[in-house]
């Protein structure tokens, strides 16, 4: 079996009901040789984490349709990619809410960094981390994350490559006085 993320526009749902989205999936594929592991929720889709069969995707988004209309699917696989276009792909993620995607993509950046600047990234991937936790509806893990991204971006330069480090550290500063996570751009 592969890995996919299958996103269906979401014109109902809030975190707090990615379980409740989980269960209902698992139940629908249930005669289906699939694994629903899980459901993210953001404000214009629901991600699944599923493991399935290529031939099987198209059954499995059918059986799903009562969640609602799918609007992409992606076969998770690990890539080869320039530093440049995973961070270009790592910001476009991030500001489309899709921060399990933003965290992979970054992670192939960080693979290819030394010393400080994996440290850096590392740092960027948490708080694209935490915010994925925050979909499944574990924000307090996600606002604890933030410790550890803040430590990794350390004092690191003010932008890397087209992020704005600075505005990061800013955004985790605020974010873990107030105890919640707040969507911003990178």
């Amino acid at each position: 079996m592969e890995r996919y993320l299958l996103h269906f526009r979401n014109e109902r749902y809030a975190p707090g009901d990615s379980r409740r989205l989980v269960y209902w999936a698992r139940d629908l594929a249930s005669k289906m040789d699939v694994s629903v592991r899980l459901a993210r929720v953001a404000s214009r889709f629901v991600e699944f984490d599923v493991a399935a069969r290529a031939e099987d995707l198209d059954p499995l988004i059918s059986a799903l349709s009562p969640i609602g209309v799918v609007d992409n699917v992606r076969h998770v696989v690990e890539e080869e990619i320039t530093k440049d276009q995973g961070v270009r792909d790592g910001i476009s993620y991030f500001n489309s809410e899709r921060y399990w995607e933003c965290h992979e993509a970054l992670e192939g950046v960080w693979k290819q960094c030394s010393g400080r600047e994996k440290e850096m990234v590392q740092g960027i991937i948490l708080v694209a981390v935490a915010f994925a936790h925050a979909q499944e509806n574990d924000e307090s893990i996600g606002v604890g994350m933030l410790r550890r991204a803040l430590e990794k971006l350390g004092t690191s330069p003010s932008t890397y490559h087209a992020i704005d480090v600075d505005r990061i550290r800013s955004w985790a500063v605020r974010m873990r006085e107030e105890g919640a996570l707040t969507r911003f751009q990178i």
